[in-house]
């Protein structure tokens, strides 16, 4: 019997641990933990971004992107141009400091991804995507269906 739940649930719990694993070891010289990395990283790429953004860009619940964007705040990595009442709508840019924090992180993600990907071809890393994205899709829609029965 092909054991598919078990293969599914174990690898991609796996893949979820170390990625976590190796976000944190890599910038613990800066104090710098998973939700700040993905913050700035996205900040970096994407910016400007919201707080809601963020959450959303990150697969992160508000609380978290909010105690991450305190702390990143508090130790000059971004700003925000204005300051409303709803700071969670302000759109959000990097600081120098959060430039040059988050070339870092880029660099060390693309230098993570080319060690774990050089055995793969890019018709086998193109395939992969588009496999992991049908299933990521699929069990979204599945769990959107399931909390509307609540």
């Amino acid at each position: 019997m092909e054991k598919r739940f078990e293969k599914f649930t174990v690898l991609t719990t796996k893949i979820g641990r170390n990625i976590k694993k190796i976000k944190n070891y890599e910038m613990r010289e800066y104090q710098l933990r998973s939700p700040h990395i993905s913050c700035l990283y996205y900040l970096y790429v994407d910016a400007p971004l919201t707080a809601t953004e963020l959450s959303e860009r990150c697969e992160e619940d508000k609380a978290t992107i909010s105690r991450s964007l305190s702390y990143l705040e508090k130790n000059g990595y971004f700003t925000s141009e204005t300051k409303s009442s709803k700071r969670y709508k302000d759109p959000l840019f990097l600081t120098p400091k959060g430039i040059e924090m988050a070339k870092r992180i880029a660099s060390k993600i693309d230098a993570v991804l080319s060690e774990i990907s050089h055995k793969l071809s890019e018709s086998e890393r193109t395939e992969f995507y588009r496999s992991l994205t049908i299933i990521s899709d699929g069990l979204e829609t599945i769990g959107k269906r399931l909390g509307k029965s609540e």
